[in-house]
């Protein structure tokens, strides 16, 4: 089963939400997103569990407990939405045609 994990301590490590979780079982992954540009958290990650039973119970738990002084929002991870269009990505393509050309 797949859990975000949001409005972490920038502190928290992935191996920190490993530890976490794994009060409640097996986790096969737990990984705090980086940016990129900075190396610093981004202030949430993903947790995989073995068992969605126990998955279900860290969700019902944690959700709305603090966590190294932050309250940490824990709900199922939904599938990233695909929105269709793979050559428009914020605006990479500014010079591709965008519109009725006018004269």
């Amino acid at each position: 089963m797949n859990i975000f994990v949001a409005k972490l301590s920038p502190a928290i490590t992935s191996e920190d939400l490993q530890e976490l979780f794994s009060e409640y079982g097996e986790v096969v992954s737990a990984k705090v997103i980086i940016d990129k540009e900075t190396q610093q958290s981004k202030r949430f990650g993903f947790v995989e569990m073995k068992s969605q039973e126990d998955g279900l119970k860290a969700i019902e738990d944690l959700d709305g407990c603090e966590y190294d002084k932050s309250t940490i929002v824990v709900k199922k991870a939904e599938p990233k939405a695909d929105t269709g269009n793979k050559f428009n990505r914020g605006g990479n393509n500014r010079n591709r045609f965008n519109g009725p050309r006018r004269n």
